[in-house]
């Protein structure tokens, strides 16, 4: 038994070392001098060839596509880190344009103003449930002397005017509150009337009111401030007539101001703390739309 195991498994061997030396001689020899043995060795070896050779572009195709795909997903995630970059990068530059317009527009206003005027930061804004804003905070108060009843600018109009000041702070009386009243003029026709907010909790709106009813008003007449009484400056842009209501009696007409300033997206304003109050203004001003 010893003996028939040496010769069996050195006929294996010799069978396995010399397979490969048949099928390199059969594969290498041109087939006009194949001899039968290298006929049957070509025979029985394409198959395994076949097999071999399709294994091994499957493994390639594979490997190659699974390298390829953590290339891809490398590439993909350096590119949205570039793309929030460059969102980030885009969305300061479009903040920053925004706030030079804003400041442009004041050193305008300062400009044309001839009076002194205080520049403040809105700081905090009191909101209604339906997101309206009802009354706004400065980062400038009594010890930068500001008083009740100086005007809040903006170089889209009238905001308001100082409710109260205290220390470091003071708190703005919006145009558009129920509690405003400004003498104002139509600027097209002269028309003389009293604008009062109505306090409204889910628009931003004011009335006209005391127009006589042969005054000549129409949808989109611009009303700015009168100058009387010396508390704003004259011309002072403060909204546009949105509606016009004629009763068939009396000795009045009414009119529906929108007013000129978004007061939700105020974040500067200037605050006139002296000079002449009888200055015209921004007389040739468009609302804000």
């Amino acid at each position: 038994m010893n003996l028939y195991r040496r010769f069996r498994d050195a006929a294996v061997c010799v069978v396995l070392l010399a397979l490969p030396f048949f099928f390199l001689r059969a594969n290498l020899r041109e087939p006009a001098k194949a001899n039968v043995v290298d006929r049957a060795v070509l025979q029985v070896s394409a198959p395994i060839q076949y097999v071999a050779t399709q294994l091994a572009i499957g493994v390639s195709g594979w490997w190659q596509e699974y390298v390829y795909l953590i290339e891809v997903k490398r590439d993909n995630d350096r590119l949205r880190e570039e793309n929030a970059r460059l969102r980030e990068s885009a969305f300061k530059l479009r903040a920053e344009a925004a706030e030079n317009r804003r400041l442009r527009k004041l050193l305008h206003l300062r400009d044309a103003l001839k009076g002194t005027l205080l520049s403040a930061q809105v700081i905090g804004k009191e909101v209604s449930p339906y997101f309206r804003v009802n009354r706004l905070r400065l980062d400038r108060g009594e010890r930068d002397r500001i008083k009740p009843g100086m005007p809040v600018l903006t170089a889209d109009g009238l905001v308001g005017q100082v409710r109260r000041a205290w220390g470091r702070y003071a708190d703005v009386l919006l145009v558009a509150d129920k509690t405003s009243a400004i003498d104002v003029v139509v600027q097209r026709t002269g028309a003389r009337g009293m604008l009062k907010g109505t306090g409204s909790q889910e628009h931003y709106a004011c009335r006209l009111e005391h127009l006589s009813r042969e005054d000549d008003v129409e949808v989109g007449d611009l009303i700015v401030t009168s100058g009387l009484g010396q508390r704003f400056p004259e011309s002072i842009l403060v909204g546009q007539i949105h509606e016009i209501k004629r009763k068939e009696f009396g000795l009045y007409q009414e009119a529906t101001v929108t007013p000129a300033v978004n007061f939700s997206r105020l974040e500067e304003v200037l605050v006139l703390t002296a000079g002449s109050r009888g200055q015209s203004v921004l007389e040739d001003g468009e609302p804000e739309k």
